[in-house]
């Protein structure tokens, strides 16, 4: 069996540490919630952008992140992660400066309503909310989506919601080790299920929070791989991890966009665990996988 290199398990086991015991031992939200709160901030002030605000986008709370390059840079609209139930702006704050330095693009963060006090499909209506509030703020540049983990699954949904609700065109969708099947019936999670941070544990305290009714584990714009019609939609950029209980999905929706037509590009890290993008500053091969991403979706919105 396969193991992580020494170095990556050594992050892998800071990780785990720092991390609540998730659907086991804590179950109560607030005190997930608490302690969080708790820990101390990082280590390293993050990195300079020319111009980060708060701003109201129509109901929506969203941190815009501006790298002052030119005043028609493309927008990346963001949805972090955290399972549909945790993290928000300031736990991605470091991470959204970094994409807006490294691809010259004001992002833009959304600060959705989280389950399970806000369950499906509340997240995602306000990602959409934020997706016509940037396109109606920087009208004629090109939108990107993009997200991490249960962002990741928001950033392909927006990808659906604008094609059948017609808009805002959306230039490209970059999905950071994507969340996408409630199912989690792929091999992936059976062979990830424990020992690489993101257990299978967690993904069903997650999935469970944020889709209380039955129906709407079926849903396309809850889970994409749920045989939805992905024709039509814009490029892909997906990121995948080894070691990741979510490898398999990712792997799956590039195939799956693939048979539909989209043009998809993948970068498989065999050796990576989830969120090892969000731990560059640990890893050398984490940084260059960022860079590598980062500089793949400036690419893609900079293209004719």
């Amino acid at each position: 069996m396969n193991r992580p290199d020494p170095d990556v398990q050594a992050v892998i086991d800071l990780a785990t540490a720092g991390f609540p015991p998730l659907a086991t031992e804590m179950t109560d939200i607030t005190e997930v919630r608490a302690f969080f709160a708790a820990r101390p901030g990082p280590a390293v002030p993050p990195p300079p952008v020319a111009r980060v605000t708060d701003e109201d986008a129509d109901g929506v709370p969203v941190r815009v992140y501006d790298p002052g390059v030119h005043e028609t840079a493309p927008v990346i609209v963001f949805c972090h992660g955290g399972g549909f139930v945790l993290c928000d702006l300031d736990s991605h704050d470091g991470f959204c400066r970094s994409l807006a330095l490294a691809t010259e693009a004001v992002v833009v963060s959304v600060d959705y309503r989280r389950a399970p006090e806000h369950p499906f499909p509340a997240a995602p209506e306000d990602a959409y909310t934020a997706l016509l509030w940037a396109a109606a703020t920087y009208p004629g540049r090109r939108i990107a989506v993009a997200g991490d983990s249960a962002g990741a699954n928001l950033a392909t949904v927006l990808t659906l919601l604008s094609r059948d609700r017609g808009g805002p065109e959306v230039t490209c969708q970059a999905l950071y080790y994507p969340m996408l099947d409630p199912t989690r019936s792929r091999p992936s999670h059976r062979e990830n299920a424990q020992g690489y941070f993101l257990t299978a544990d967690h993904l069903r305290w997650y999935w469970d929070g944020y889709l209380q009714a039955p129906a709407h584990r079926t849903s396309p714009y809850a889970a994409p791989l749920a045989g939805a019609d992905l024709s039509g939609l814009p490029p892909a950029q997906v990121v995948t991890a080894g070691f990741d209980p979510l490898r398999d999905d990712g792997l799956a929706y590039a195939e799956a966009l693939t048979a539909a037509g989209v043009p998809v590009t993948s970068h498989h890290h065999a050796g990576m665990f989830h969120g090892f993008l969000s731990m560059a500053g640990a890893l050398p091969a984490a940084n260059e996988a960022r860079e590598t991403a980062f500089a793949a979706l400036r690419e893609a919105l900079a293209r004719d």
